[in-house]
């Protein structure tokens, strides 16, 4: 796409992304402002607003409903935080590890992995919370939410959903699901240090705002200093401070896929990977993560010195395709790989 300055044999999008034109002048605007001492923090304010309220409108919520932070593991800490003593955590076996680690180091939690087509059918009346990837990282596959999040509601059991393979490239409704968290920087094409977490109205008075700090206050600017604490009344009480020269590329990012149709990306992409599959000779998978295995990385290696920027996860070769790739980009891969 015109938007990206890059991305020919650029497959490594599961990996980071490649910020928009926009993007990148919006970030060198930011450095020279500040480096000429005409940067004041409060600056920032508009930005983090308007980036909420774009993500909001990515993912079908209310900008209230949004969080918004720096890293997934520090936002899934807070739901790790409120699991009851003794209840159970239901979890995808190979998930990421920032929506499993915080809920495996609290004493007395107990932690189920199964496997991502059988989690829907594992929940059971024992289970509090079941988290897992919409898009799972190391090959790819899409969770079915639908089934997950009916089954969850069957046992009453909460649901969080980590959308940080899927925002950007698949569609996402986070109403469906009790929290669920993101990093903006791969799909998203934000620069890393930007994330989000939606908040639905049934969790939300479990969960404890532990991290709280100045920018969770309803007066943003008023809450510097104790004794006093006012937090915001919705889901900015769960705000991190944020990591500022971050935001005016994040601002221009979200925003330019809050207004993209994002069933005709998912397409788009997915297509793409469908021609990957049968170009190599492996059956369609159907997603924008197409992956094999690949356990010495010899066909890893093989894209690396053709200049294919690709990743490696899990044994697996991992390819994956965005807006800034096309059909070239896939004849490159079998040229490579001598296929």
């Amino acid at each position: 796409m015109s938007q990206f300055d890059g991305g020919r044999d650029f497959l490594a999008v599961a990996s980071i992304g490649i910020p928009t034109r926009e993007t990148a002048t919006a970030l060198r605007g930011d450095i020279d402002l500040w480096a000429t001492a005409r940067r004041d923090p409060q600056d920032y304010d508009g930005m983090i607003a308007r980036t909420r309220a774009h993500y909001a409108r990515l993912v079908g919520v209310t900008p209230d409903r949004v969080a918004a932070g720096s890293q997934t593991s520090v936002l899934t800490s807070i739901v790790a935080g409120a699991v009851p003593e003794g209840a159970e955590v239901l979890c995808v076996d190979g998930d990421f590890s920032s929506i499993v680690f915080p809920f495996m180091q609290r004493p007395g939690v107990r932690v189920r992995h199964v496997a991502i087509d059988e989690l829907a059918e594992a929940i059971t009346d024992d289970t509090w919370l079941v988290a897992f990837s919409l898009v799972q990282s190391a090959t790819g596959v899409v969770a079915d939410a639908t089934a997950i999040a009916a089954a969850a509601s069957a046992h009453g059991a909460f649901t969080l959903c980590d959308t940080t393979q899927a925002a950007g490239v698949h569609p996402v409704d986070a109403a469906q699901f009790d929290v669920t968290v993101c990093h903006a920087y791969k799909w998203l094409c934000a620069p890393r240090g930007v994330a989000f977490m939606t908040v639905g109205a049934d969790i939300d008075p479990f969960l404890t705002p532990l991290q709280a700090g100045w920018f969770a206050g309803e007066s943003v600017w008023a809450s510097c200093y104790g004794p006093v604490m006012n937090l915001a009344a919705d889901a900015r009480r769960f705000d991190v401070s944020p990591a500022w020269p971050a935001w005016p590329g994040a601002e221009t990012a979200i925003r330019f896929f809050a207004d993209l149709d994002i069933e005709e990306v998912w397409s788009y992409a997915a297509g793409l990977g469908d021609a990957l599959c049968d170009a190599v000779g492996i059956p369609q998978q159907h997603q924008a993560i197409v992956t094999w295995a690949d356990p010495d990385r010899a066909d890893l290696d093989r894209l690396v010195a053709a200049g294919i920027r690709a990743s490696g996860r899990a044994g697996r070769l991992r390819a994956a395709f965005h807006l800034w790739n096309d059909e070239e980009d896939v004849a490159n891969v079998v040229a490579a790989l001598g296929r």
